[in-house]
């Protein structure tokens, strides 16, 4: 069986490799920098028997506390303290075996002053996009004959298009214009991964999420000065960038995966094994331990190896990974892939290595679940389990499924029955009680892995409006998938390919530009409008995205919420209905009393009277009370 064999190969690259040493041909990290709070670092040496190495280091400043070898003789793991007093400089790792002697620089760097680990806050208002998919900037790069994958064609959905970096560069003021302030990209780590059989498609990885070089930005998207250039131009506009991590799997052909230090770098099953993909084994109090194991140590896919977090030498690679990004690229925040399927101790030691480091970063994780419970599980709660997590946020997966669920009721009988509609969402926020931060978790609508929003609410422009609404006014940090604002369309079914289609616009030949007013149709400018009416009131009204939020039962399909704090209130009424409907808003008086008319954000119409306000059918209002 073609996964069993790719399991045992695995196994079997672990075995002890003979030979003389003649070079060392990988050190990560890639450098270090002096003057950081992580001062032990360990340093991966790769190298034909370069684990057969006697080991030294003189340099003012940095002692080599302990080499460690393994079973790979490929392989040494060498453990340096740098003191308070060490000086930038390059560092010579001296290797000698008899009369060979090995000399590698390792360069100790200076820290810069540019911006890095801002941190993302509700403040923000966050636009993910695919790289390979959004925009190409450089056709130059769009593939390459050395690469495992030597394909680009925008005519194949599953193949890679050529979006890139400096792509995404030139379109900073179209999100700055929309009133983007961060963006999230796919992961852009090289992925030099075969193109893989998936349903009797052979698909290319230009999702991202198949590393196979940590310290290597792909090629395809520009590579590493590409992507620093890309983070500073986004900071002198006022942007921030997430980095989109990924600690549970690495790609087939990672170089590490192809001569693994030892066996247990990865898990290991006498035949391959696949998670479940149920989160219920993890805190379910009667789960038997098999099903913990299935759910945490079986592979994403068999074409994604997963990494053994317990081992302390992956833990120790993976950690100073991402201190190493962060200092390296400046990026802001940290989005986590599959946070669920980590060893969830290994994940608070990162996360609090990170936060140690850089105290105003924001890591919110993805956690694929249904209900409170388990969402909570993840982050820091209120719960009693047996282990807490210090994740400060996470993707809200639970508030989408809710919005999702009641959007598709707007507007027909179930909009007032007693648990649906605009129930499911009261219902849901009334729930974070079990959060220690709900103001943390990221919220959205849809994203790269599923069903793209307006056909989830069958292009209903009107049930469109009020999720946009909901997004971009109630509690969290809201993300949005690109081309939303631009009313992009599609299923899964029949393949991931159709949510990620290519920005229009984004490649010289395209015969449409919506990045500008005038290649989109009156509809998209009127949805493109709408978000930045939107996103731009939110980001000059503190109010909107920092002040309290109080909520009120929904009555007869209508619902309503304030955001308020010492300078301001804002009401958000939603009537879910398929009919005009009357608000009578003496139920509110705690959050109204002393306000005489109000200013619609949307409209910027006046109301003089508050005392019942008129909604139209399937609409939401968002007002500014004054007094």
């Amino acid at each position: 069986m073609k996964n069993t064999v790719v399991c045992l190969l695995l196994a079997a690259s672990v075995l002890p490799l003979g030979g003389t040493a003649q070079s060392i041909t990988r050190l990560n990290p890639t450098n270090w920098w002096v003057g950081m709070k992580n001062t032990n670092v360990q340093v991966l040496v790769y190298g034909p028997s370069a684990g057969t190495l006697a080991y030294t280091i003189n340099y003012p400043g940095v002692k080599l506390v302990k080499a460690n070898t393994v079973e790979n003789p490929n392989y040494a793991f060498l453990d340096l303290a740098i003191a308070s007093t060490a000086k930038p400089g390059t560092v010579k790792i001296v290797g000698k075996k008899g009369a060979q002697t090995i000399t590698q620089n390792w360069e100790l760097k200076a820290r810069d002053n540019a911006p890095k680990g801002q941190g993302v806050t509700s403040a923000d208002f966050i636009y993910l996009a695919m790289p390979d998919r959004f925009a190409n900037g450089d056709p130059s790069n769009d593939k390459f004959a050395d690469l495992a994958d030597p394909n680009a064609d925008r005519s194949n959905p599953f193949y890679r298009h050529g979006g890139d970096l400096q792509g995404a560069a030139q379109h900073i003021g179209y999100l700055k214009d929309l009133g983007v302030t961060a963006v999230w990209f796919t992961p852009v780590l090289e992925n030099n991964q075969p193109l893989t059989n998936e349903g009797g498609n052979m698909r290319s990885a230009y999702h991202g999420y198949g590393f196979t070089d940590h310290y290597v930005i792909d090629k395809r998207l520009g590579g590493n000065e590409a992507y620093k250039a890309y983070v500073q131009q986004a900071h002198t506009a006022g942007l921030k960038v997430v980095q989109d991590a990924v600690y549970n799997h690495i790609g087939i052909n990672h170089w590490f995966v192809k001569d693994a230090p030892m066996k247990s770098w990865l898990h290991q099953w006498p035949t391959y094994t696949n998670t479940s993909y149920r989160q219920q084994p993890i805190t379910d109090p009667y789960a038997s331990q098999i099903d913990k194991k299935v759910t945490l140590d079986g592979w994403f896919v068999p074409f994604l190896p997963d990494l053994n977090q317990s081992n302390p030498y992956v833990a120790n690679f993976l950690i100073q990974h991402a201190i190493w990004t962060v200092e390296t690229f400046g990026v802001d925040a940290w989005r986590i892939d599959t946070y669920m399927y980590n060893d969830q101790p290994f994940m608070n030691r990162c996360n609090a290595a990170l936060l140690k480091e850089y105290p105003k970063i924001h890591i919110f994780g993805e956690s694929s679940v249904n209900n409170v419970v388990d969402q909570a599980y993840y982050v820091k709660n209120n719960i009693n389990f047996p282990f807490k997590s210090n994740q400060p946020g996470g993707l809200d997966f639970t508030l989408e499924g809710a919005m999702m669920a009641g959007l598709k009721e707007v507007g027909t009988p179930a909009a007032t029955g007693w648990d649906n509609g605009v129930q499911r969402v009261y219902q849901m926020l009334a729930q974070d009680a079990v959060y220690q931060e709900p103001g943390k978790l990221v919220t959205f609508l849809d994203n790269h892995d599923h069903n793209r929003f307006l056909s989830e609410v069958g292009e209903d422009f009107d049930k469109y409006k009020i999720g946009l609404t909901w997004l971009l006014t109630t509690r969290g940090i809201p993300s949005m998938y690109y081309g939303t604002e631009i009313l992009m369309k599609n299923f899964k079914d029949p393949s991931d390919a159709e949510v990620r289609r290519d920005f229009p616009g984004g490649w010289p030949d395209d015969k449409e530009n919506k990045f500008t007013s005038g290649g989109r149709s009156a509809k998209e400018n009127e949805a493109f409008n709408y978000v930045r009416t939107l996103a731009s009131y939110r980001r000059t009204h503190p109010v909107l995205h920092s002040g309290k939020l109080m909520q009120y039962l929904p009555e007869n399909g209508l619902y309503a919420y304030f955001r308020y704090n010492a300078s301001g209130t804002v009401l958000v009424a939603t009537n879910s209905t398929d009919k005009p409907a009357s608000l009578p808003t003496a139920r509110f008086s705690e959050r109204m009393s002393g306000f005489t008319k109000a200013r619609n954000v949307l409209t910027n119409e006046t109301l003089n009277d508050l005392k019942t306000l008129q909604l139209p059918a399937k609409t939401a209002v968002v007002l500014e009370l004054m007094k």
